[in-house]
């Protein structure tokens, strides 16, 4: 279990401060936050810090999280620009009940789906459930799309360099090579 997450000095990124021993990276859940229309929140900020707190009550631990990074909106960079991060989270749940309960929390924030990639009040994305790969039944693990995503792989390689994307390598390379949201930087 993580206990902390705090920042190193010399690098200023956040590192996850007491993992039990023996967990394996790459048996971790993940999931992707991220928010680029607070809606009835002051801020983006605040809506994805209330989303966390939602978490626990949908049978979802976080156990490390990133810090919040910023980056223009993709595709269209004329929308309000969005807020990510990454946490790793402990469930009980598959990921079919994963995804759900995700679901359940972006409707409860105001999720609307009529355009694809409009704004949204929060975007919750299963990115990797373990070691699982493939297309389970609808529901294609490590997303598809991650590795390509710098505001994705930067906040993995923050928490969790030396995780493997199973399709690419190390966060911290894929994060270098993304090209999508090469702009994505730590808040």
């Amino acid at each position: 279990m993580v206990e902390a997450v705090e920042r190193d000095e010399k690098s200023d990124r956040a590192v996850a401060v007491g993992i039990d021993d023996g967990f394996d990276l790459n048996d971790a859940v993940i999931v992707a936050l991220g928010c680029n229309d607070k809606g009835a929140w002051s801020s983006c900020t605040e809506a994805l810090e209330a989303a966390l707190a939602r978490f626990r009550s949908e049978g979802i631990d976080v156990v490390a999280r990133s810090s919040w990074w910023s980056s223009l909106a993709w595709p269209d960079p004329h929308d309000p620009a969005f807020l990510n991060g990454v946490v790793i989270v402990r469930t009980e749940h598959d990921p079919h009940a994963l995804m759900a309960a995700l679901g359940r929390i972006e409707d409860a924030f105001g999720r609307e789906r009529s355009v694809r990639n409009a704004p949204r009040t929060l975007d919750l994305d299963l990115i990797a459930y373990g070691r699982l790969s493939g297309d389970l039944q609808g529901l294609i693990l490590p997303h598809p799309r991650a590795a390509e995503r710098r505001f994705v792989m930067g906040p993995i390689a923050e928490i969790a360099p030396s995780w493997v994307h199973p399709h690419g390598g190390a966060a911290s390379d894929l994060a270098a090579l993304a090209t999508v949201g090469a702009d994505a930087r730590p808040t």
